[in-house]
Formats: structure tokens, C-alpha cells, sequence
């Protein structure tokens, strides 16, 4: 019986040694690297659980989207240095996952990904002014994703996107910019009221002119009145004067010359020539019979 206990319990020893050195569990997310005395075998495997031989061991490659923070210093393409900070998503692609452990190994982000990064971040900074940096920061990101990429995609790594997260500058460029801000504002606070002011004056303006025309339209009016006023008298006289002359006659005329005379004949009478006659007033002369 004790015999055939120790062969029992050395059985599931046995079996159990066989199923923790000849078994393996691969995550879901990873790709299995598989490995014998040290060297990469041609083979990946997929996530569950895989049998081995007990000379073979197994490196998981993470396959998922990762995220790492990053920070550094770069200088400006007019040399004023600025700290950054960010953050870079990728992922390995399960088909390249065995050359990328064999080129570089599990810690492919800090032997490959973060000094690619630093170095293109840095080239990147260079080519924008200090001032143009901070409005143009979701560009400084696609620039860095876009160098990464070419860098990495040879091997396997997918950069997915680069987060340009702060920008610190020294603290005497941040008093110059918020100094020239301050200027800015206060200069466009000036043309704003230099515009009021101008708008106003030209209002003025307008209305004067707009016064001045309206009393000169006034004046003219007035003036087309009165002169349309004499026409109509002036018309109306002349057609009543005209009415009368057509009215006159030679015995009408001679009708008023005796009507208004006064009984005295005139002194003298001109004639056609030169001489002019004296006319006897018989109605006042002496006879010879008074004058005696």
C-alpha cells in the first residue's frame, strides 16, 4: 500500500512538472515569442494555452495600445529654450513582434521609441519661433508623429499620436510676451477709440452737410416760388394789357381825349417842319374897340 502510494504521488509530480515546464499561457493582447536556450524560434503564438518542451521559454509582446508620458527641453529656432511635456500612443504589430524582440527586446520603448522621440521633438522645435510655438502646438504634434513613423515603422512600431501636452518658457521671454500683449491690447484699445472718435467727427460732418443742403433746398424752394409767383403776375398783366389793346379803337381813343378835355386850346402847334407856329388865343385877345 505504501509502495503503491509513493508510485501515485510521484505520478502527479511528474505530471504536474510536465504541465508547468512543457505548458505555457500566452494574455490576450500579446503574442508569444518563443525561445530555446536563449535563441528566437520562428514561430509566435497566439493568445491561450501552448505546449513546449521544458528547454523553451516564452516572452509576451504586449500587442496593445500603450501610452507613455515623456518630458525634455528643446531650443527655438530664435534660441530661446522651452520645456515640454507630452505623451505618445503606440502599438507593435503582431506579425513584426519576433523581429522586434530580436533586434531590439522587450524594452523597445527606451532603447528605440523615446530617443527617436526626443531627437525628432527637438528638430521639430527648431524650425518655429518661440512665440509661434505655443499657436501652433497641434502641428508640433503631427510633425513628431509623422517623423516617428518613418523612423519606426520599419520596425513593426505603430506610432498612433503624439500629445504636445505644456510648453514652459524662461521666466523673462514670458514677461517679454505678456509685456508686448499689453502693448498690443493697449494700442488696439487706442485705434478703437482714435475710430470712435474719427466716426464721430464724420458723423458730424454728414449731419452739417446734410443741414446745410437741406436749408439750401429750402432756399431754392422759396426762391422757385417767388419767381413762379411773378411769372404768374407778369403773365397775367400782360394778357389784361393785351386784352385792353385789343379792346382800343380810334373812336374809343378820340371818345376820351374829348371826354377828358378841358376847354383850352394849346399854345402852340408843331408841325412837320422845323418852324413852330403860334396859335391865336381868340378867346383871350382884346378887340380894337376894347383896346381903345
Amino acid at each position: 500500500m505504501k509502495k503503491g502510494l509513493i508510485i501515485i504521488i510521484a505520478a502527479v509530480v511528474l505530471v504536474l512538472l510536465v504541465a508547468l515546464t512543457c505548458t505555457a499561457t500566452v494574455q490576450t493582447g500579446y503574442t508569444g515569442i518563443v525561445t530555446t536556450f536563449g535563441r528566437v524560434e520562428d514561430v509566435t503564438l497566439e493568445a491561450g494555452l501552448h505546449f513546449k518542451s521544458p528547454f523553451q521559454s516564452i516572452v509576451s509582446m504586449d500587442n496593445r495600445e500603450q501610452k507613455s508620458s515623456f518630458t525634455t527641453e528643446a531650443f527655438s529656432s530664435d534660441i530661446q529654450q522651452v520645456d515640454i511635456t507630452g505623451s505618445i500612443n503606440y502599438a507593435i504589430n503582431k506579425s513584426t513582434a519576433m523581429n522586434l524582440f530580436k533586434e531590439v527586446g522587450v524594452d523597445y520603448f527606451n532603447k528605440l521609441v523615446y530617443p527617436r522621440m526626443l531627437e525628432i521633438t527637438k528638430g521639430v522645435f527648431s524650425k518655429y519661433t518661440a512665440e509661434n510655438l505655443v499657436a501652433n502646438r497641434q502641428r508640433l504634434s503631427e510633425a513628431i508623429r509623422e517623423g516617428l513613423h518613418e523612423e519606426l515603422d520599419a520596425y513593426g512600431i505603430n506610432v498612433i499620436s503624439v500629445s504636445i501636452e505644456n510648453l514652459d518658457f524662461t521666466d523673462a521671454f514670458t514677461d517679454a510676451v505678456e509685456a508686448k500683449q499689453v502693448a498690443a491690447q493697449k494700442k488696439l484699445q487706442a485705434e478703437i477709440e482714435q475710430g470712435q472718435m474719427t466716426m464721430e467727427t464724420q458723423q458730424q460732418a454728414e449731419r452739417k452737410r446734410i443741414n446745410a443742403e437741406a436749408e439750401a433746398n429750402v432756399a431754392k424752394i422759396n426762391a422757385d416760388a417767388d419767381a413762379y409767383a411773378l411769372q404768374v403776375r407778369s403773365e397775367a398783366e400782360a394778357e389784361a394789357n393785351k386784352k385792353i389793346a385789343e379792346s382800343l379803337t380810334e373812336n374809343l381813343i378820340r371818345f376820351n381825349e374829348v371826354k377828358n378835355w378841358d376847354g383850352k386850346l394849346p399854345t402852340y402847334m408843331a408841325g412837320q417842319g422845323a418852324t413852330t407856329l403860334p396859335i391865336l388865343n381868340l378867346g383871350e385877345t382884346d378887340t380894337p374897340a376894347q383896346a381903345e
